[in-house]
């Protein structure tokens, strides 16, 4: 009797202290700080942009939106005045509307170095039609280089954490460019179609024709010219040529009986 006594004591004792350890160490202890799973970056749209400013440790970048429907669309204003190239831009563009977060951790100010929020790679600053700014700050990428950390719009104010966002590695390939990849490609010529002009003409009288050529390409283009003549009397043809490289252009032309 005294040994059942003993051993129920033994287990309320155990019951007892499982009770403590569960409510003292298990449930009251903090909950990680991460929150918020899968959302949207920004919520402004590509038509409500008017200008980006993408700053990395290489250079700073200034693109205003022309508001044209033909290209170019945006416009370099710094470090050069050139038209910037439609592809380059729209890419970001989409990446900052259309970009989600995998996931959002909140840290403490003192941690910002940890993940290089504190030196930037790049900064990209967005301002918006109704003269509103967004901000986006890209830090280091996590450790198995699947996402880089990043800050949206940051308001660092003491003792008060901070949320760090987990974005696409996209975004560094958006914004790690050199200056010339941002400018509009230019059509120098170097690699043209050639030219197919067929001419067939029935009438009796038919009107003079004139073609006029400018070629300023390095490799200009062959130039063909078929021509079927059927009627008593053939029309006139003039054939202006400004060819201003040391290689012009080659032209054949044929007289189709």
């Amino acid at each position: 009797m005294k040994l059942q006594r003993t051993t129920l004591v033994l287990i309320l004792l155990a019951l007892g202290l499982g009770g403590f350890v569960y409510f003292h160490e298990i449930k009251s202890a903090p909950e990680p700080k991460e929150v918020k799973q899968q959302q949207k970056i920004f919520s402004f749209k590509e038509d409500d942009v008017q200008s980006l400013t993408v700053k990395t440790q290489n250079q700073t970048l200034n693109l205003e939106r022309t508001n044209k429907s033909e290209e170019p669309k945006w416009m370099m204003k710094s470090p050069e005045t050139a038209p910037a190239s439609n592809a380059i831009v729209g890419y970001l563009m989409n990446l900052l509307v259309e970009g989600k977060s995998d996931r959002i951790v909140s840290i403490s100010p003192n941690q910002l170095a940890e993940f290089g929020l504190d030196q930037p790679q790049t900064t990209i600053e967005v301002k918006l039609k109704n003269q509103k700014t967004h901000q986006l700050i890209l830090g280091k990428p996590d450790f198995n280089r699947r996402f880089l950390y990043a800050q949206t719009d940051p308001q660092n104010k003491p003792g008060s954490n901070t949320d760090v966002l987990l974005v696409s590695t996209d975004f560094e390939n958006a914004v790690n460019r050199e200056l010339s990849e941002w400018k509009q490609p230019i059509d120098d010529g170097k690699n043209p179609l050639p030219i197919l002009i067929n001419l067939q003409m029935m009438g009796k009288n038919p009107l003079p024709i004139t073609i006029n050529l400018q070629m300023m390409g390095k490799n200009p283009l062959p130039i063909t010219i078929n021509l079927q003549m059927m009627g008593k009397n053939p029309f006139p043809i003039t054939i202006n040529l400004q060819m201003m490289e040391k290689n012009p252009l080659p032209i054949l032309i044929n007289r189709l009986q």
